[in-house]
């Protein structure tokens, strides 16, 4: 059972990075949408997380394939499905030219995961405090035997 709390504890810490890199994402289009940020700035720094993002979401759905949660994985699938689309469509980077053409777009598919990414928060703390229960209530069966 203690391996079971820490995959759920790892994966909460990977959702947290998903959440973390999605959130300062929206936060730079924002900026740049009120004009804090000039094109070219907002654009690097977006650009500098959107690989390292779609990596962590590959890892995070491929835990789940691998550790057999079937759940967990068909509910990640869509949007590494998303992710690997935009990779090989080549409309992963924000494009400097075109960034006030696409930024109600920008801002919306990355409103959508940021929703997608909380929602999935709340299953994986649900999982990993129902699995810090059950390691719990399994040392005290041992711990009564002895």
């Amino acid at each position: 059972m203690a391996w079971n709390l820490i995959f759920w504890f790892i994966s909460f810490c990977i959702n947290v990075a998903l959440l973390v890199l999605n959130f300062y994402q929206l936060l730079v289009l924002t900026d740049l949408e009120a004009d804090y940020l000039n094109i070219y700035d907002s654009s690097s720094r977006i650009n500098k997380l959107v690989i390292p993002e779609f990596v962590v979401q590959g890892v995070f759905c491929s835990l789940f394939l691998f550790t057999g949660h079937w759940f967990m994985f068909l509910i990640t699938v869509p949007v590494s499905c998303y992710h690997i689309n935009l990779f090989l469509k080549k409309e992963h980077l924000i494009d400097v030219t075109e960034v006030f053409r696409t930024l109600k777009r920008e801002k919306y598919f990355r409103l959508a995961k940021l929703i997608f990414y909380l929602l999935l928060f709340l299953v994986v703390i649900f999982r990993l405090t129902l699995s810090a229960f059950n390691s719990l209530s399994d040392e005290d069966d041992v711990l009564h035997l002895f």
